[in-house]
């Protein structure tokens, strides 16, 4: 061989232990659409930072927070086509597109922690074929604390919300407010205050956790803790990025998900109850509705649920038909 021909096969071999030495180590980026000081965003760093502990770093999973990366709207869309491998969503911003998503988003289906996971293992098999379709796997989901109505003035019933401007975010939320009597008005969250001051909103649908990092009891007095519903935020995975995962990691990325899972939930409830407190100690009057208002609230949650039925069909029947049977 000549000192050439040894020289290109020398390259050759450095090119090639180069090229393996990239495949030794996989980098994904996972947009997220909240901020770093959000429970749920907490959680994702803990999980990533599990992935690559028990990868010993040979799959390194880089969290881009608050939107950073890739916006809101588009996330769904850019984990589906491989533009990213990995993210992390709120599942009912995409509820038009899939009525499945928004099971969590049904006022007063499934009140509280409890039912909340009770309607997740009924949604989970659905809605993990749904993601599947859409070339998604499910690696977890966490729930929002529940989402409570803030009022300017206390209510004796919920016939007090009658005529009231109410803040809404969602259809669904919307819904809701005209089926209270109440008129509902999309504001942002940051115009919430401003909207409060002018009279624009004396009433609003939110979680604690929200009321209290908006300073809530700057502008309104009473937060009702209905708990109405839990939305849930959800992780997936791109499929044919997951299958290229040697089978460790695989399972490391598997494990790591159930983990977040069950801790997601826990650190939600403890949001909430600081939250709770938070509106509390800076003046907020909280209350626990009585069980008259909430067979008020539960009866416009049944209508509300009913009109869910009609968009999702067979699949959100069988969703609340496992929901109730449990």
């Amino acid at each position: 061989m000549t000192s050439r021909h040894l020289l290109l096969a020398i390259a050759g071999c450095a090119l090639a232990l180069g090229a393996g030495a990239g495949r030794a180590q996989t980098k994904w980026d996972m947009p997220t659409p909240y901020s770093d000081g959000e429970f749920h965003t907490v959680n994702v760093r803990q999980f990533v930072e599990d992935v690559k502990k028990a990868t010993g770093g040979a799959l390194d999973i880089v969290v881009h927070s608050n939107g950073s990366l890739i916006k809101h709207p588009d996330m769904l869309r850019a984990v589906s086509t491989g533009q990213v491998n990995i993210a992390e969503f709120l599942l009912g911003q995409f509820g038009n597109e899939e009525p499945v998503f928004n099971a969590d988003n049904v006022p007063f289906l499934a009140a509280g922690y409890d039912n909340a996971w009770k309607l997740y293992q009924a949604q989970k098999p659905i809605l993990e074929k749904k993601l599947q379709g859409r070339g998604l796997r499910l690696l977890y989901s966490v729930a929002w604390p529940g989402q409570g109505i803030y009022t300017k003035n206390p209510l004796k019933s919920i016939d007090d919300l009658k005529g009231v401007k109410f803040r809404t975010y969602s259809p669904l939320t919307a819904r809701l407010a005209e089926l209270l009597g109440a008129s509902p008005t999309v504001i942002q969250v940051p115009e919430i205050p401003q909207a409060f001051a002018t009279g624009t909103i004396s009433a609003m649908i939110t979680s604690s956790a929200t009321g209290s990092s908006s300073k809530a009891w700057e502008f309104v007095k009473n937060y009702y803790m209905t708990n109405a519903m839990h939305p849930k935020n959800a992780v997936v995975v791109n499929e044919r990025a997951f299958q290229k995962l040697p089978a460790a990691q695989q399972k490391a990325l598997l494990d790591a998900a159930a983990a977040a899972e069950k801790r997601g939930w826990e650190m939600s409830r403890q949001r909430e109850q600081a939250a709770n407190k938070m509106l509390a100690d800076n003046g907020m009057t909280v209350h626990t509705p009585d069980a008259a208002m909430m067979a008020a609230f539960a009866k416009v949650g049944e209508q509300i649920t009913a009109e869910w039925l009609k968009s999702a069909g067979a699949d959100g029947e069988a969703i609340v038909k496992a929901y109730r049977g449990r």
